[in-house]
């Protein structure tokens, strides 16, 4: 009933989407250029042969599945993969491996998805996490296109939210003939919602390859920092920069440099008015302006160099993890030896953070004074931070086998497909 109601909704809404639309284009939300294929227009050939079609929402489930976008197109088939956001078609422009196409997802409306899906003629869909389509799901599902559901994920939010919708959760969830859970938890309540062949199998953020880094520009930072002790604020959200300009302050430390990457590369300007207005000196990289000695907080307000400050060798605080909850990734600073910080807000990795603590690979901060004594304990004791930062390295790479289960797991959807591009 409640699918029959959103089917004829977004069917005759066509004209309200299509102003909804125009006014996220008039902001910078939706891509002025490749706007066509949020319409379902393709924005290029279809591959020849089998095709896996892979859907992200955004950048972290993206980049989540690039380690099994390699291992697809090392079995010889073709991957397409989609996402929604202007910033996550600008990441996959660098980071997507050769061989596989990005298009925008379309809108889900009954024509756009039609659309899509005859040009494209996917042989299975892989979605990641939690991004839900109604329309999208059931036409694949009509069309006998196989489904899995891999990264799954489901909050206790939003379980809350589905139960009180039961068939229409059901429904969707009942289209994918695999449900591979990022946790137990995750998989508990997919299957209470009616997912069939629920699996926990492990996160594949784990088996993701360091985040890449422009060796000159790092030689370019290590020589503008010239040796001064520093640490980072990586991800940060609303809130967090400020409270990261006063424990800068509270640490007392002439040389210091703070280094702050938001999560948002285009809230740099208001970062930097903000820290000003505590007295600080700041330089903004987008601007491009320079380290100097003066400089007190430095914000990397630029997409795709996370993998630059993670390397700088300070300690790392993960951001929306204090001020915002949910949290950020750790594993990412991790798998490259930095000593890792993060709040007790991290519900977003219900099972990462606990076994990052429990391994020390992690450490805890309750709050902003605790992280400001952390961070001088560390700063102080040099061979401690180093050992924070091996033990979150070897942490990390021990994780790294799910890539191997998830795999496996879908050996039975891959092999017809390889078979089909085996033929001549």
């Amino acid at each position: 009933m409640i699918y029959r109601l959103y089917r004829g909704l977004t069917t005759l809404g066509g004209p309200l989407i299509a102003a909804y639309l125009e006014r996220r284009k008039a902001r910078g939300k939706e891509d002025g250029t490749r706007f066509p294929e949020r319409l379902g227009h393709p924005g290029t050939a279809r591959p020849a042969g089998p095709l896996v079609w892979m859907h992200g929402a955004s950048v972290g489930e993206a980049l989540s599945m690039l380690p099994l976008v390699e291992r697809l197109l090392g079995r010889g088939l073709s991957v397409l993969m989609t996402t929604g956001t202007v910033t996550s078609a600008r990441l996959l422009a660098e980071r997507l491996p050769r061989g596989a196409v990005h298009q925008y997802v379309p809108v889900d409306r009954i024509a756009y998805v039609r659309a899509f899906l005859n040009h494209w003629r996917p042989d299975l869909a892989l979605w990641a996490e939690s991004e839900f389509w109604p329309n999208l799901l059931a036409e694949t599902r009509h069309r006998g296109i196989p489904q899995v559901l891999i990264q799954g994920r489901m909050s206790p939010r939003s379980f809350a939210a589905w139960k009180k919708v039961p068939g229409f959760i059901h429904k969707m969830l009942s289209g994918f003939a695999l449900c591979l859970a990022q946790t137990e938890s995750d998989a508990g309540r997919l299957r209470a919602l009616g997912g069939r062949d629920v699996r926990c199998l492990g996160n594949l953020k784990y088996a993701v390859a360091p985040l890449p880094c422009d060796p000159v520009a790092l030689d370019g930072i290590k020589a503008s920092i010239a040796g001064r002790p520093l640490w980072l604020a990586a991800s940060t959200h609303p809130g967090e920069e400020a409270l990261a300009g006063r424990v800068h302050a509270a640490l007392g430390m002439a040389d210091l440099l703070t280094v702050i990457v938001p999560r948002h590369h285009t809230r740099g300007a208001e970062v930097a008015a903000e820290l000003r207005g505590q007295g600080l000196s700041v330089a903004l990289r987008s601007a491009g302006e320079a380290i100097t000695p003066q400089t007190a907080i430095y914000i990397a307000d630029t997409m795709g160099e996370l993998g630059l400050f993670y390397r700088l060798g300070g300690p790392v605080f993960v951001g929306k993890s204090l001020t915002i909850g949910g949290g950020q990734n750790p594993f990412e600073p991790a798998l490259l030896g930095a000593a890792v910080l993060f709040g007790p807000l991290m519900d977003n990795f219900p099972d990462m953070a606990p076994s990052m603590l429990s391994a020390q690979a992690a450490l805890r901060v309750k709050d902003e004074g605790e992280l400001a004594m952390t961070v001088r304990a560390l700063l102080a004791d040099q061979q401690a931070l180093r050992a924070a930062g091996q033990a979150a390295k070897v942490w990390a790479e021990g994780e790294a086998g799910v890539l191997d289960q998830v795999d496996g797991a879908l050996a039975p959807f891959l092999a017809p497909l390889e078979a089909a591009h085996a033929r001549p």
